[in-house]
C-alpha cells in the first residue's frame, strides 16, 4: 500500500535519546514523521483524545507504568491505531502476550532498522482490517437491498439446479424458509422446468449471458402463481444464474381483464345499432364497424380496405347534402377538442344521427376522434306522423280541428283587414250512422274518404276542408264579396255528392246538409261561427235533409227547445210519461173494425203533449229510439192481447218502425221475445215500414224483411208516395 505522506507518530517513552533515535530510524527509511513524544499515562491520555495518528510506539517498561497499560488504554479508546512495543527488556512470553492482547509487533532497541518494516506491515493490517469491514458492511447492505426487494432474488447453481441462495421476498412467495430452499432445486418449484428446459437455458445463458421468459411458480401449498424471469449468467469457478423473479399475477389478471374489454368492445362495436368510425391523430381510419358499412351500403372489400380515399369518398357520395357533410368534418379537424351532434340525410332517403367525439388518453394527450352514426329514419319518420296526426285528420288527410282553427282565425283577421266576408258551411252527410250500422265502420271510412276527395275538389286553393269528427266536415271560404256565393258554394257541394259513390264494390247515393254562417254577419269569432254554422245545419236537418240553411236568430231558440226535449227525453221512459192511442181501421162497406195503429203520444209534464213530430226525429238522433221503440212494441202486444183475452174481436194492431231500430242487430231476435213473453200470435203484430227505408240498402234490408215474413208477421209500408215514389 502507498505509504502516508506524514506519518503522525505518538511515542511513548521515558527515554529521550530512544525516542530521537525511532524517529531518526523512520526518516532516514523515507518517512516524512510528525511525532508526540508522552512519558506518563496522564500524557498518554490526553494525546490519544486529542490528537489523530497512524502508530503508537511504546516502550515495555517505564516509571509508574508499562506498555501494557497504554495497550489497555488504547483499546479503551475504540481507536483502530497500530500499536508497536519498543523495548530491551520483554521476554518471549511477554511478547507473545502483547501480541494476543492486540500489539500489531514488538521491536528490540537493539535492532532499531526493523522499525519501518514493522510499521509498514501493521499500516498494511490496518488497511486490510479496514476493508474487511467496509466489505462485511456492504454486504450487509446488499443483503439488506435484496430482502427488501420486491422481487425474488435467487441464485442457482446452472449444473445442480439447486438454490445456493435467496432473499426474504422469495421465502414469502412461496411459502418455504430459507432454509427449505437451500436444500431444493429449481424443479421443486417450476411445474414446467425439466433436463431438456435446462439444457436449452444453459445453451442460451452462455451464449448471450441473459434471459427473460414467463413460466410457473409452485408455493408450498401447491396453488401456482404466474412469473416473469430475469436470468443473468455468472461463471466463477463453476455456472451460476442470478434470477430476479417478478410476480406477474396482477399484470396477467390486468391483461386478461384488458382482453375480456378488448373482446367486448369488440363485440358491442359489431352489435350495437350505430355505425362507428375512429380515427388516429394522424386521421388515418382506425376502425369500421360493419353496422356503419350497412349504414351506407358499403361492400365488405371496402370496408377491409386500407385506403381511406376510398372508403370516405364512397361515403361521401352516398351523403344527400356531401359539401356541407365534407365541412362538418373540416371544421371537426381544425377543432379537435369539441364534441358534436347533427342530423344528415342520405341519397336514399335514410337520417342519421351523427355524434363525434375526441379520443383522449389517460394523459388527457388527443389520439384521434370518432364518430357514431345512428340511424334515426324510423324515428323521424314517426316525429312526422305524429307532427302530422296534430294538425291532419288521420283518416282522410284534411286539415283537423287544430289546423282548422288556426287558418280561421288568420282567415278572419285577414278579413277584418281587406272588409271581406268569410263564410263557414258545416257538412254533414245523411244517414252515416246507417251506413255504419249495416256495412260496418271499416267500408263506412272508405267512403269519407271518397268524400273528402270530393269536397276537395269543390273548393278553391285558399280555401279550407277540415274533418271534425264522424261524417262532419267544415269548409272555410275566404274572400266572400256577398252573401249569395256562399250558397253558390253550398249548391256546388251538395251537386257533388249526387254523383254514385262506389266503395268496395257497394253503391252509395247519399245526400248532405248544410248549415252556413258569415262573418261578420253571424259572428266575429270562430267559435261563434262554427256553434252557429252547426246549428243551422240541424235545422236543415228538420226541414227534410238534402238541403242547406243560413244561419238566423231563431235557430238558436229552436235548437234550446231541441236540446230541452232531449234532456227531457231520457227520463220520459222513468218517469211513465209516455202512452199510446189506437186508431181504429175500419171496413167502410160494413163498418167492422178491421185493425188498429198504435200512436206514441207524450205527455211532458211542463210542455203539455207533445206530437210525435217535435220529438220522434230528436229520439233517432240521440239514439233514445231504441228504447222508445221497444216499449211501443211491448206496450202495444200486451194491449192487443189483452183484449183478445177480454172477448174482443181479435184484429192486428200496427206499430210504427224507425229506420235506426230496424236496422239494429237483434232485431227480428226481439220481435220474437216480445210475442214470446206477450203471447200475441205473430199474425196479429203488423209492422209499418217507411218507404225510404225499404230502398235504403236494399240488399241488408231484403234479408231482415225475409226474416220478418217468416215470422207470420204482417209488414205495410207506411207514408207511401211522400218519397221515392212521389
Amino acid at each position: 500500500m502507498p505509504l502516508p505522506k506524514v506519518l503522525h507518530v505518538l511515542c511513548v517513552e521515558d527515554v529521550p535519546a530512544d525516542a530521537e533515535l525511532y524517529l531518526r530510524v523512520l526518516q532516514e527509511a523515507g518517512y516524512e514523521v510528525a511525532a508526540d513524544v508522552v512519558s506518563t499515562r496522564e500524557e498518554f491520555s490526553r494525546k490519544l483524545e486529542s490528537g489523530s495518528y497512524d502508530v503508537v510506539l511504546s516502550d515495555y517498561r517505564m516509571p509508574g507504568w508499562s506498555g501494557t497499560d497504554a495497550l489497555e488504554a488504547l483499546k479503551r479508546s475504540t481507536k483502530d491505531i497500530p500499536f508497536l512495543l519498543v523495548t530491551g527488556t520483554i521476554g518471549e512470553e511477554a511478547a507473545a502476550e502483547c501480541i494476543k492482547q492486540g500489539a500489531a509487533d514488538y521491536i528490540l532497541k537493539d535492532r532499531p532498522t526493523r522499525l519501518p518494516t514493522a510499521i509498514r506491515r501493521a499500516l498494511e493490517e490496518k488497511a486490510a482490517r479496514e476493508e474487511r469491514v467496509r466489505v462485511e458492511e456492504s454486504l450487509k447492505l446488499f443483503r439488506l437491498l435484496v430482502d427488501q426487494s420486491n422481487d425474488s432474488i435467487q441464485v442457482v447453481d446452472l449444473e445442480t439446479m439447486r438454490f445456493l441462495d435467496v432473499n426474504a421476498r422469495a421465502c414469502m412467495s412461496l411459502g418455504y424458509t430459507r432454509e427449505e430452499l437451500l436444500s431444493m432445486r429449481v424443479y421443486d418449484i417450476d411445474p414446467t422446468a425439466d433436463e431438456s428446459v435446462r439444457a436449452r437455458l444453459d445453451d442460451t445463458l452462455r451464449k448471450s449471458g441473459s434471459a427473460v421468459f414467463q413460466t410457473l411458480q409452485r408455493r408450498k401449498d401447491g396453488s401456482t402463481f404466474p412469473v416473469e424471469v430475469s436470468m443473468k449468467y455468472v461463471h466463477l469457478d463453476r455456472s451460476y444464474v442470478v434470477c430476479a423473479i417478478r410476480d406477474i399475477t396482477e399484470r396477467k389478471e390486468a391483461e386478461e381483464a384488458l382482453l375480456f374489454k378488448t373482446a367486448l368492445l369488440e363485440a358491442q362495436s359489431e352489435t350495437t345499432i350505430d355505425g362507428i368510425l375512429a380515427v388516429d391523430e394522424s386521421d388515418h381510419i382506425v376502425l369500421v364497424n360493419k353496422q356503419f358499412g350497412l349504414h351506407f351500403g358499403m361492400p365488405d372489400e371496402l370496408l377491409s380496405s386500407e385506403d381511406d380515399l376510398v372508403v370516405r369518398k364512397f361515403v361521401t357520395e352516398q351523403v344527400e347534402s356531401p359539401d356541407a357533410f365534407i365541412e362538418k368534418v373540416k371544421y371537426l379537424y381544425s377543432h379537435r377538442d369539441e364534441k358534436s351532434r347533427d342530423e344528415f340525410k342520405l341519397k336514399n332517403g335514410k337520417t342519421f344521427d351523427r355524434y363525434s367525439a375526441p379520443l383522449v388518453d389517460s394523459k388527457g394527450r388527443h389520439r384521434g376522434r370518432i364518430w357514431y352514426f345512428r340511424d334515426i329514419t324510423d324515428r323521424k319518420t314517426a316525429e312526422e306522423r305524429v307532427q302530422y296526426l296534430a294538425y291532419y285528420d288521420a283518416l282522410t288527410g284534411l286539415p283537423n280541428r287544430t289546423l282548422l282553427q288556426d287558418r280561421l282565425t288568420k282567415a278572419l283577421a285577414s278579413a277584418r283587414r281587406q272588409k271581406d266576408k268569410v263564410a263557414l258551411l258545416f257538412f254533414d252527410l245523411d244517414r252515416f250512422k246507417d251506413i255504419n250500422d249495416s256495412f260496418g265502420h271499416a267500408l263506412g271510412d272508405l267512403l269519407l274518404q271518397e268524400v273528402a276527395k270530393r269536397l276537395e275538389r269543390c273548393v278553391r286553393e285558399q280555401d279550407t276542408v277540415a274533418r271534425l269528427a264522424g261524417d262532419e266536415f267544415l269548409i272555410v271560404l275566404t274572400d266572400v264579396k256577398d252573401i249569395p256565393d256562399a250558397a253558390v258554394a253550398a249548391e256546388r257541394l251538395m251537386d257533388a255528392m249526387t254523383a254514385e259513390f262506389v266503395v268496395q264494390g257497394h253503391s252509395f247515393d247519399i245526400s248532405c246538409s248544410l248549415g252556413i254562417s258569415i262573418f261578420p254577419e253571424h259572428g266575429a269569432d270562430g267559435e261563434t261561427l262554427i256553434k252557429h254554422a252547426d246549428t243551422a245545419m240541424y235545422c236543415a236537418k228538420e226541414y227534410g235533409r238534402n238541403n242547406f240553411q243560413f244561419f238566423t236568430a231563431d235557430m238558436n231558440a229552436q235548437v234550446v227547445e231541441r236540446l230541452t226535449l232531449e234532456s227531457s227525453l231520457r227520463l220520459a221512459l222513468e218517469r211513465k210519461e209516455f202512452f199510446l192511442v189506437y186508431q181504429p181501421q175500419l171496413d167502410i162497406g160494413t163498418g167492422r173494425i178491421t185493425g188498429l195503429e198504435a200512436l206514441l203520444r207524450w205527455q211532458h209534464p211542463e210542455l203539455g203533449l207533445v206530437p210525435p213530430d217535435k220529438f220522434i226525429r230528436i229520439a233517432e238522433n240521440s239514439g233514445l229510439i231504441m228504447p222508445i221503440g221497444e216499449w211501443v212494441l211491448r206496450t202495444a202486444c200486451s194491449q192487443a192481447r189483452k183484449w183478445q183475452d177480454e172477448g174482443l174481436p181479435a184484429v192486428p194492431v200496427a206499430v210504427n218502425v224507425s229506420a235506426v231500430q230496424f236496422r239494429q242487430e237483434g232485431f227480428c231476435e226481439l220481435i220474437r221475445r216480445v210475442l214470446r213473453e206477450t203471447g200475441l200470435a205473430p199474425q196479429y203484430l203488423e209492422l209499418e215500414l217507411t218507404e225510404s227505408l225499404l230502398l235504403t240498402s236494399a240488399d241488408v234490408t231484403l234479408s231482415v224483411l225475409q226474416e220478418l215474413r217468416a215470422l207470420g208477421l204482417k209488414l205495410a209500408i207506411d207514408d207511401f208516395g211522400t218519397g221515392y215514389s212521389s
